[in-house]
């Protein structure tokens, strides 16, 4: 029985001959090509291959044939074409380092002298190498005793990845659902998705106690579990099917919301999310989700 897929490749350097090995690992695998068109803008290039599978079953040794052949200048999602074409999506994101460009546990701690302390832990649990939860508890520990007034201090230094604002947009105009969940923490997160509309937030509380950081964090952590946990919530609260959701992260806490969502992108990700998510994408625009998704 044939299955529909959409072959998307997006990147800064789409060449001909990148795009013609792409064409043949297609076809080798049995991949019929039934239209193809191009799209993007200045900032980088899109083409659209609209495929017919000999059977869903070849999907997955598809997908590694694609990312083995390592086309360069540009990556490709193959998505179900059910995805694409389906009346409500959800799109979940992961925060830092994704929806904005910066890690707010480092910001926060450099007021404590403690940044690249901090980066370090950070950049080994985003690798898998510590357990999230017992990270973020060390990490937050060296906070303790900073004025509250630090957090509105970080939230003037966040940025949105580039393409971020145009994303959530154009999810929000096609009447989809938005949603973020983070391993950050709320007091962060709360202004910059009331600015961008999100239907759905949620990350870790920081306990603030007479106008100061205590160090620690109030009631469970939002780990790796938790993340998936709210997905499913989420899109049951909406009615949408897991397999009309996109999720989009970078590092080992998203691996559970990127396996169980209907396409998961590693978003210049830590190598361990890469070999693992459905799609990569390594460019920094971050919007480039929307063609994945047909938005």
């Amino acid at each position: 029985m044939t299955s529909n897929v959409t072959a998307v490749s997006y990147g800064l350097n789409m060449t001909p001959a990148g795009l013609e090995q792409l064409r043949s690992v297609l076809a080798s695998h049995g991949a019929e090509l039934q239209s193809e068109s191009s799209a993007g803008d200045s900032r980088y290039g899109v083409q659209v291959l609209d495929l017919a599978l000999p059977d869903a079953a070849g999907l997955a040794a598809l997908r590694r044939a694609v990312a083995d052949a390592a086309t360069d200048g540009f990556d490709t999602a193959l998505v179900p074409s059910g995805l694409r074409s389906a009346a409500r999506k959800l799109l979940i994101m992961d925060v830092d380092s994704t929806l904005i460009q910066q890690e707010v546990i480092e910001l926060l701690a450099a007021y404590a002298g403690k940044r690249e302390e901090v980066a370090a832990v950070t950049e080994a649990a985003m690798r898998g190498e510590l357990d999230f939860a017992q990270s973020l508890h060390a990490r937050v520990a060296v906070l303790a005793g900073l004025p509250a007034d630090v957090v509105h201090s970080v939230r003037k230094e966040v940025k949105l990845s580039e393409g971020a604002d145009q994303l959530v947009a154009a999810f929000k105009a096609a009447g989809h659902t938005v949603a973020v969940v983070s391993g950050g923490f709320n007091q962060i997160l709360e202004p910059i998705a009331g600015d961008l509309g999100l239907d759905y937030w949620q990350a870790n509380e920081l306990e603030i106690v007479d106008g100061a950081l205590t160090g620690k964090v109030l009631g469970a952590v939002v780990d790796r579990a938790a993340k998936e946990k709210y997905l499913r919530e989420w899109a049951a609260a909406e009615g949408i099917a897991l397999e009309h959701t996109i999720a989009v992260g970078d590092g080992a806490n998203d691996l559970d919301m990127l396996g169980a969502a209907g396409i998961g992108v590693a978003f210049n990700a830590k190598p361990a999310v890469r070999a693992v998510a459905d799609a990569a994408l390594n460019m920094p625009y971050l919007d480039a989700v929307r063609h994945i998704a047909r938005v």
